[in-house]
This record gives structure tokens, C-alpha cells and sequence, in this order.
């Protein structure tokens, strides 16, 4: 069984300034968001990955689900490296693999992954520092950066978020490093169990 570390940065909740676009509209959804996420209820997705190198670039398409302990990302496609599960213990911190894993090497000094790449856009939508936030009308998305909040914009690691207006689910998601992005992420479905305060689930399916 292959062990990797996963470091995602706890970045304190801080919102310092949300893009012009929506105003203040875009400020509460942020927030509304980021609460809805902190609930960590489980959830299942479904994403296509694409991890760039510079002169290598990877893509996979896999399946996840967190149930409230641990993180189970099997892999899809390619072929080649089809039916790979990995788990990440919140516990721990450390992604295992069942079987041969996936050798690409990491894109960052905190050992980020193509497969650890999910588990850390969800943790940064739960604890990211918020660097800017803008509404997007003719998509119906809600973009959301996060980066270090004594860092240089373009230098370090970044994340942007996109979120559904209307359902909050996580549509797409990538990470920078240096202002380089490293990772692609784009969700072809997203579940997430609500509370209490908005009933049933929060669901994004067949968006492309």
C-alpha cells in the first residue's frame, strides 16, 4: 500500500475583498458558501483532472465520496490506471493507495497531486483565505480566490473556485502555482447533504 502526505494549508476564514462584479451580492454568497461548506456533510463527485507539468500533461477522470471519516477517490480513465482507489484519512492527513500508485510526481512543495487535487480544492472552499470573489451572470457561477494572505499575487500556490448560484455545488476549480495553473478540475456531478436550514441535497449533475 503506497502512503503520500497531503498538506492543504488551514488558512484562517478571512474575507479581505470580493471582485466588482455583484458587490456585495457577491460577498454574501462567498460567505453563505463557505458556511454551507464548513458543515463537512458527506459528499459525492464526479471530475475530470488535468494536471500540467509544463512538458508533461495528465488527465483523469475519477470518482470521490467523503463520508465524514475518510475520502475515496477511484480512478476512471485512463485505461491504463482504471479502478486505483485512494484514501485520505482526515485524521492523518496521508492519501493511501490500494494497489500501484499513481507516479507523476508533485506540483507543489506540499506535495499536491493530480488525485489529491479534489480533497484540496474542497478543503480550500472550507478554510481557504479569500482573496476575491466576483458573480458571473451569464454562467450562474460564483468565482472565488484563495491564496496566502501575506503572499504576492502570482507567486505561491492559488486556488479559484466556481460555484453554482443557484445549488452552491462546486462546478470547476484550479490551482496555480507561481501563476502557473497546475491543475483543472471540472465536476461533472456534485452531491452534497444539506442541514437542516435548507433541507434535501445540493446536487450538480450532466453539466457538460
Amino acid at each position: 500500500m503506497r502512503r503520500l502526505l497531503l498538506c492543504v494549508p488551514m488558512i484562517a476564514l478571512l474575507l479581505t475583498g470580493c471582485g466588482q462584479a455583484g458587490g456585495n451580492d457577491a460577498e454574501e454568497l462567498a460567505l453563505e458558501i463557505r458556511g454551507e461548506y464548513l458543515e463537512q456533510v458527506p459528499w459525492t463527485a464526479q471530475a475530470s483532472i488535468t494536471a500540467d507539468y509544463g512538458r508533461r500533461v495528465y488527465q483523469y477522470e475519477l470518482s470521490a465520496a467523503w463520508d465524514g471519516e475518510e475520502t475515496i477517490l477511484t480512478i476512471s480513465a485512463p485505461e491504463t490506471v482504471a479502478g486505483i482507489t485512494a484514501r485520505l484519512q482526515e485524521e492523518t492527513g496521508v492519501l493511501e493507495y490500494d494497489g500501484l500508485s499513481v507516479e507523476t510526481g508533485p506540483l507543489n512543495q506540499e506535495g499536491l497531486t493530480p488525485i489529491s487535487a479534489l480533497p484540496a480544492l474542497l478543503e480550500a472552499a472550507r478554510s481557504g483565505y479569500i482573496t476575491a470573489c466576483a458573480l458571473d451572470g451569464e454562467t450562474g457561477e460564483l468565482r472565488i480566490d484563495c491564496g496566502d494572505p501575506e503572499g504576492t499575487p502570482g507567486e505561491g500556490t492559488e486556488v479559484s473556485l466556481w460555484f453554482n448560484m443557484e445549488s452552491h455545488a462546486l462546478t470547476r476549480g484550479e490551482i496555480s502555482v507561481d501563476g502557473f495553473r497546475v491543475i483543472l478540475c471540472e465536476l461533472t456531478q456534485f452531491t452534497k447533504e444539506t442541514g437542516d436550514t435548507h433541507g434535501g441535497e445540493q446536487t450538480l449533475e450532466d453539466m457538460g
